[in-house]
């Protein structure tokens, strides 16, 4: 499709739920996985996000999510998406404030915006973590997110690398690690709590290195609370990291002695991740990426 008819497609489809847009501001995102997303103004102004789902599948997920930001509105220093359109076709809400702390080029190459081993941003990120986590589980219970006790989640993991060993190679010395790893009870936490799930700059919305929102509940669920530092870890020094686990902490969070090297085996999760989506979606070139991933050079293990 052209990107005129696009844009023609997109504006009927925002009219047909009572939404009247400009097309001459459409602007398209497709690196998501289960959505487009367009960014566009109505005619009176007021800019929104549309999210026009890939597969109707994904809307199952996409339910529960729109349950969970009711829920977690109130209780967080930052702003979340607010979805006054939310069928089986499309979830628009109005645009949130800030901006994204990190865009994908059309080749994949991230672009940061911000400098995050900022204090600032430290502070901005551990509290937050620490306010969400905080919240109690029973706030999300009946909304149908996944609940997971500590144990529940390592076995899960282990279920995850048996189902895509069936179908992939996996590199030896990864999945001794991932093995050694949960076999290892000093990593673990003794505790599930309300995540986000994939806590990354680009699904923050920033003001300089000060969260301002948060994008992206799709993942949300009750369990690790390093889910949620895991790239935060792999992405930052070690100074910095240390100092936003300290205002985490310091904000009521609760972090185990060997937290940091937990969020990096976590971390190294990605290639399993990435394996169960390209077996869900049943596409050829997911699973092409998802082999490689498995099978890294030494040097470049996650």
């Amino acid at each position: 499709m052209d990107s005129a008819a696009d844009a023609t497609a997109i504006t009927r489809l925002a009219a047909e739920h009572n939404l009247d847009v400009d097309p001459e501001t459409i602007t398209v995102n497709e690196l998501g996985l289960d959505f487009r997303v367009a960014i566009v103004d109505a005619v009176d102004g007021q800019r929104w996000v549309l999210r026009i789902p890939r597969r109707a599948e994904v809307m199952t997920r996409a339910n529960i999510e729109g349950r969970v930001l009711q829920r977690v509105a109130p209780h967080l220093p930052v702003a979340v998406p607010d979805w006054r359109i939310h069928t089986d076709r499309l979830i628009a809400y109005p645009i949130l404030p800030g901006e994204p702390g990190l865009t994908l080029q059309p080749d994949g190459t991230p672009v940061w915006h911000f400098d995050e081993h900022s204090p600032v941003f430290s502070d901005s990120l551990g509290t937050l973590l620490a306010r969400l986590h905080s919240m109690a589980p029973a706030t999300v219970e009946d909304t149908g997110i996944t609940a997971l006790t500590p144990s529940e989640h390592r076995e899960s993991i282990r279920e995850n690398i048996d189902r895509v060993a069936r179908e992939f190679s996996i590199a030896p010395s990864l999945q001794g690690r991932w093995l050694n790893w949960l076999a290892d009870d000093s990593y673990w936490p003794n505790r599930s709590v309300l995540t986000h799930g994939e806590i990354y700059p680009a699904h923050l919305l920033l003001d300089g290195e000060q969260i301002l929102s948060v994008l992206d509940w799709t993942t949300a669920a009750i369990g690790d609370p390093a889910q949620d530092f895991a790239f935060h870890r792999a992405s930052v020094s070690d100074a910095a990291f240390t100092e936003t686990v300290r205002r985490y902490v310091a904000a009521g969070g609760e972090a185990g002695p060997r937290f940091a090297e937990h969020c990096t085996e976590l971390f190294s999760l990605s290639p399993l991740t990435y394996a169960l989506f390209a077996l869900t979606t049943e596409d050829h070139e997911h699973h092409a990426a998802a082999a490689a991933q498995l099978n890294p050079a030494d040097g470049d293990l996650p």
